[in-house]
C-alpha cells in the first residue's frame, strides 16, 4: 500500500522531533493480513454500535453526548495538560476526516489551554502503533487515534499503559466499560448520508446519481447504505451508480485524488448529475471532475462532500459545484473527550454521535440546499423520532 518514501511524523515541539529522529528508521505497525481481518471485525462492530439511540450494542448501550457543549468555553487551567493526537494517513491538511479531528484539538488549545503533540504516520501507515507507543512513553495523559485502523494499536498499547487514557475514533474494542482507559467514539454515518441522499435525489434533474467509496469495507458501506436509502425515499426509481476505489488490505483509496477523479468522470459521463464521496482525500478528485464536466458541457453537475463542510475547505473555483457535505463531527468528539479529561470526568466505553445530538448532519454553505431545507429537516425529524430507521448495510 506504500505509495512513496516514508514521511517522518510531525510534532509541535523540537524535543519530540529529536526523540522521533531516533525512531524514524524503525519499522512498526500491523501486517496487511492482520489489519484487514481486524478492520473487518472492528467495522462490523462499529456498524452495530452506531444504530439509532434506541438500540444497544452487544457490549453496552452507547452514551449520547450533545455537541452543543462544545460552544461553551471552559476556563483554561494554569498549566494545560498535554494531549497526543495520532492522525491517520494524510494528517492535517487532508480537508476531510483528519482535519475535523484537528479542529477539535485546536478548539481545546484555545478554550482549555492544552498543549498539543501531533503525530502523522508514514505513507504506508505501518508505524501507527509505534507513534501511539511513543506518545504513551512520553506520559501524555490522553492520546487520540484517528481512525478504525488504529484498533489493534490501541488495544495493545492501552493494555500496557493502564494509567493513560485513549480516544479511538471510529474503532470498536469489545468489552469496554466506563472504568476502561479507552473511549470508542462512534458515529451514525448512515443517518447523515441519508439526508445528503435526499438532497441528491431532490436536486438531480437526470434521475441518476452516484456514490464513490474510498475502500470497500463495512464502515464505508454504512455511508452507501444511508445515501441509497435517502435517495430512494424521494425517488424509488432513481438510478444510482456505486464505485469503490480500492479493496482491503489496500487502503490507498482514501488518499488518491487522481483515482477519485477518474471514478467521478466515469459516473458523470454515464449520466449521473450528482455524486457523493466517502473517500477521504480522494474526494478532491471528485470536486475537480465536477468543475471540469460542468465547464466543458455547459450543464452543471454537483458533488457532495463528506466529514467536514468541504465547501469551506476547497478553493473558490470549486465551491460552486459542492451541493452539500455530510457532516461527521469528529471535532465534537475530540473536544468533548479532552474537556472530560481536563475536568477529571473521563470515562471509558462507547459514545455514539447521531442525528439526535447533531453528531452527524449536512451542510448548507453556498445556499444550494436552502430551497429544500424544509424537506431535509422533515426527514431528519423522522429519523430522530424513529419513524425512519436508516439501514447500516446495503441491500444484498
Amino acid at each position: 500500500m506504500t505509495r512513496g518514501e516514508r514521511v517522518k511524523p510531525r510534532f509541535r515541539t523540537l524535543a519530540l522531533l529529536a526523540t522521533l529522529g531516533l525512531l524514524a528508521g524503525a519499522c512498526g505497525g500491523d501486517d496487511a493480513d492482520t489489519t484487514a481481518a481486524t478492520e473487518e471485525a472492528a467495522a462490523t462492530e462499529a456498524t452495530e454500535a452506531t444504530e439509532p439511540a434506541t438500540e444497544a450494542t452487544e457490549a453496552t448501550e452507547p452514551e449520547t453526548t450533545a455537541p452543543a457543549e462544545t460552544t461553551e468555553a471552559t476556563e483554561a487551567p494554569v498549566e494545560g495538560i498535554t494531549v497526543g493526537l495520532v492522525y491517520d494517513i494524510g494528517g492535517r491538511g487532508d480537508l476531510s476526516f483528519n482535519d475535523s479531528a484537528a479542529a477539535g484539538l485546536d478548539q481545546a488549545i484555545a478554550d482549555l489551554g492544552i498543549v498539543p503533540q501531533e503525530f502523522e504516520p508514514d505513507q504506508g501507515g505501518e508505524n501507527r502503533e509505534e507513534l501511539l507507543r511513543l506518545a504513551s512513553d512520553e506520559g501524555y495523559p490522553l492520546n487520540f487515534a484517528v481512525g478504525f485502523l488504529f484498533t489493534d494499536a490501541v488495544t495493545a498499547v492501552s493494555a500496557e499503559y493502564p494509567d493513560i487514557h485513549y480516544g479511538l475514533i471510529d474503532g470498536f474494542i469489545e468489552g469496554l466499560t466506563e472504568d476502561s482507559n479507552v473511549r470508542c467514539m462512534l458515529f451514525a454515518e448512515e443517518q447523515g448520508s441519508f439526508l445528503v441522499g435526499v438532497a441528491a435525489a431532490l436536486k438531480s434533474t437526470a434521475g441518476h446519481i452516484g456514490f464513490i467509496g474510498g475502500v470497500e469495507i463495512d464502515l464505508i458501506k454504512k455511508f452507501e447504505a444511508g445515501y441509497v436509502a435517502g435517495a430512494t425515499a424521494v425517488n424509488p426509481d432513481i438510478t444510482i451508480d456505486i464505485a469503490y476505489l480500492t479493496q482491503p488490505p489496500d487502503f490507498s483509496g482514501f488518499g488518491d485524488a487522481a483515482k477519485g477523479k477518474e471514478a467521478a468522470l466515469g459516473m458523470y459521463d454515464n449520466g449521473a448529475d450528482v455524486v457523493y464521496h466517502a473517500a477521504g482525500g480522494s474526494g478532491g478528485g471528485l470536486f475537480e471532475a465536477a468543475k471540469e464536466v460542468s465547464e466543458s458541457s455547459g450543464t452543471p453537475v454537483w458533488a457532495i462532500g463528506v466529514d467536514s463542510d468541504q465547501y469551506n475547505t476547497v478553493s473558490a473555483d470549486l465551491q460552486p459545484y459542492i451541493l452539500t457535505s455530510m457532516l461527521k463531527n469528529v471535532n465534537v468528539a475530540v473536544f468533548n473527550t479532552i474537556s472530560d479529561e481536563v475536568d477529571g470526568s473521563f470515562t471509558g466505553g462507547y459514545v455514539t454521535y447521531d442525528l439526535s445530538v447533531d453528531g452527524v448532519g449536512y451542510s448548507s454553505s453556498g445556499g444550494f440546499v436552502d430551497d429544500i431545507a424544509d424537506q431535509l429537516e422533515d426527514f431528519k425529524a423522522q429519523i430522530v423520532d424513529g419513524t425512519i430507521v436508516v439501514p447500516t448495510a446495503p441491500e444484498a
